[in-house]
């Protein structure tokens, strides 16, 4: 399975997706599911997938000629607005479905992708869209500022809840982080190395792009910063009326941490 985020704010953009493809007991695969095409100055893409890889591929390839110099024809160099783009990755969709299709095994394949492009083009705000197997597609909008493809429903709460037209990018950047580690924590299929991209409004470049693994020091500090902020906030939620002690049991260890610095009733966790 695939988790794929996109976030538009005033500042910008921001892109982060898993690279888990199979999850099996004894087959875990990755896969980059996030491509971007920058050309500084002028115009910037990023493009995410989720759904057969065969078409992924093949679309991948059809842009990547596309953008060779002596290639005629619409490309991502030349497409003079992010509308016609979402058009043309729609359009390569829905060809290459037809041509994986055709060199299926069995009727029952599923070829299609779905996918989420996002950039900017001088001249135009940022933008981003969902794009359907069908080559339909919609675009964000300052009520519904994200996208999502894949297994989202896990990681969802965390962007109702924060994300705003208003917020900074490096903020979105971290909420988009959460959101993942949220869904990979609920779903094995999907899972690290994540990928994460940045492009800030009116550079028409990508001014930071990493991958992040579970042993990357500020992925770290952030899971763990996040769980246990959790845990905090959790612990302070009013109690019953007829509850004594801590929310999380004696049997916690932050809980019996606790109830050794303090002769007080725990209502709290501890640091």
């Amino acid at each position: 399975m695939t988790y794929c985020i996109a976030i538009k704010v005033d500042e910008g953009l921001v892109f982060a997706s898993d690279t888990r493809t199979s999850a099996g007991v004894d087959d875990v695969r990755t896969y980059n599911k996030m491509h971007t095409f920058a050309f500084p100055g002028d115009r910037v893409f990023v493009l995410m997938s989720a759904g057969n890889l065969a078409t992924t591929q093949t679309v991948l390839t059809a842009i990547k000629r596309g953008c060779e110099t002596d290639v005629a024809g619409p490309s991502l160099r030349n497409l003079p607005t992010m509308f016609d783009v979402a058009e043309y990755i729609g359009g390569l969709s829905q060809r290459a479905q037809k041509q994986v299709a055709g060199d299926a095994p069995s009727s029952t394949t599923t070829v299609e992708t779905t996918f989420i492009l996002g950039g900017q083009i001088a001249g135009e705000a940022p933008q981003l869209y969902l794009i359907y197997p069908l080559g339909n597609y919609i675009s964000a909008s300052p009520e519904s500022p994200f996208l999502q493809i894949g297994e989202h429903k896990y990681g969802k709460p965390i962007l109702d809840r924060i994300i705003r037209p208003g917020v900074r990018l490096e903020d979105a950047a971290r909420c988009a982080l959460v959101s993942l580690d949220s869904t990979m924590r609920s779903n094995l299929s999907v899972g690290p190395p994540v990928d994460l991209a940045l492009v800030p409004e009116g550079q028409l470049n990508i001014s930071h792009q990493m991958r992040l693994d579970t042993d990357t020091p500020y992925y770290r500090q952030l899971k763990e910063g996040w769980e246990k902020k959790l845990e905090a906030v959790f612990a302070e939620l009013p109690r019953f009326d007829w509850e004594t002690g801590s929310p999380l049991g004696s049997n916690h260890p932050d809980v019996g941490a606790q109830a050794q610095s303090s002769s007080a009733t725990v209502h709290t966790l501890g640091s």
